[in-house]
């Protein structure tokens, strides 16, 4: 792959061409990353207000009755998008999948119960926990360079 970088003074606003001889694999995942860039906030829903969530606040993400719940310190709020939806936009050097139904920061966490047979605790900062399917354990702990 070649990079190159361009300077323009009269530049407004920076702009990324990717310029391929196909759309294939490396060109898909270089979309998805530079992508997920921009993405800084997430809207939640609580007591019928919208606030901005800043992607760092948040500790966890998960689905329950029919609905998409993000964690933060201050609390729960509601999604408007659906669980894949924000697992395409967060950043995937932060947030991972664990599960079918949740994504959490991996910044929040302060550590990785490997004691279980088959699953992986998950403690969070805040002292909540959750567990890793046994689907998704591989996947953390290459991650985790285990």
């Amino acid at each position: 792959m070649k990079v190159e970088i361009k300077i323009d003074p009269q530049c407004d606003e920076t702009a990324v061409l990717i310029i391929a001889k196909e759309i294939d694999d490396e060109v898909n995942e270089l979309f998805k990353n530079l992508s997920r860039q921009n993405l800084h906030v997430v809207v939640g829903f609580k007591d019928d207000r919208a606030t901005a969530l800043g992607v760092e606040e948040i500790i966890r993400i998960y689905a329950a009755m029919q609905k998409v719940f993000i964690v933060t310190d201050d609390g729960e709020y509601i999604s408007k998008l659906r669980l894949y939806e924000l697992e395409e936009r967060l950043p995937s050097n932060k947030f991972v999948r664990t599960c079918n139904s949740e994504i959490v920061n991996l910044q929040k966490v302060r550590d990785f119960d490997l004691s279980f047979s088959g699953r992986i605790g998950v403690r969070f900062l805040d002292g909540s926990v959750t567990y890793v399917s046994r689907r998704y354990v591989t996947k953390i702990k290459k991650i985790l360079g285990l």
